[in-house]
């Protein structure tokens, strides 16, 4: 840690802390929190306005950054605010191991539905039907952006960008489009349904412009997102197996898709 004497830009009590606290209180009821330094640092990578981040560790960080992605580590250096462990504390409902928290702007929800709506789509829009899991949901987009698919939808009441799901998601939210939907506004494409009854996907082939659905963890698809599909099918599961977890579903499913689809990963 450096010497808060010798350091004025990061000293506990100048202006940079103060001006960093006023704007996180100011924003902190509709921006975006990213919590980690991984979270900071895929937000930065893939283009998020990022008003305020802090560290209660300036050094430290910009080290970590060095290390693990050159890439951020300037950008990080012009945003980050070293402030007392007890102001982080009071910016994050639970602390990080690495002290590092942000607030992002969401992306508008025109320029996400914008996106999921273009075609011809290159990778397919992920749906989770009414979800209850919000690390569930945080892992499935981190799978998504790493896939490169289109986007994440959810329907039913959980909100995909809640914090929790944010920091499952470890900031990738900002590499694919992430919204919440009804059934009835799904993007258009053929759905292909996740179902035990459905055919095996191994005999399928999943085109780019798939849309595919999952169930919620507990009740499966909904009547109105089974009605809405062109295509049941299922994953391969041994006998007595009753299922497999969320977000292992969708990483199978989208692994399938990327060697019989066109996938430019």
């Amino acid at each position: 840690m450096k010497d808060a004497a010798t350091d004025p830009v990061t000293a506990p009590g100048t202006a940079p802390e103060a001006e960093s606290a006023a704007e996180w209180r100011r924003l902190a009821g509709t921006a975006v929190l990213l919590d980690g330094f991984h979270a900071l640092k895929h937000a930065v990578r893939f283009g998020a306005r990022v008003p305020v981040a802090v560290t209660t560790d300036r050094r430290a960080t910009l080290d970590l950054a060095a290390e693990l992605a050159p890439d951020v580590r300037d950008t990080l250096d012009a945003l980050l605010v070293e402030v007392p462990e007890a102001t982080y504390r009071s910016f994050v409902p639970r602390p990080h191991p690495t002290g590092v928290a942000a607030l992002a702007v969401r992306p508008s929800r025109g320029a996400n539905l914008e996106a999921l709506a273009r075609t011809p789509r290159t990778a397919p829009v992920v749906v989770l039907d009414n979800p209850r899991n919000l690390g569930n949901a945080g892992a499935v987009i981190r799978l998504a952006a790493g896939f490169g698919a289109t986007g994440v939808v959810t329907t039913g009441t959980l909100d995909p960008w809640h914090p929790t799901v944010v920091r499952a998601g470890a900031g990738l939210h900002f590499a694919t489009a992430v919204e919440r939907l009804t059934v009835a506004e799904l993007p258009a494409g053929p759905v292909f349904a996740l179902d035990p009854e459905g055919d095996d996907i191994r005999g399928l082939k999943l085109p780019d412009d798939a849309v595919l659905a999952f169930g919620s963890e507990r009740s499966g698809l909904s009547p109105e997102l089974r009605a809405r599909g062109d295509h049941l099918v299922s994953l391969p599961m041994r006998p007595q197996v009753s299922s497999y977890n969320l977000a292992t579903s969708v990483a199978m499913t989208l692994y399938h898709w990327s060697v019989t689809g066109n996938a430019a990963l």
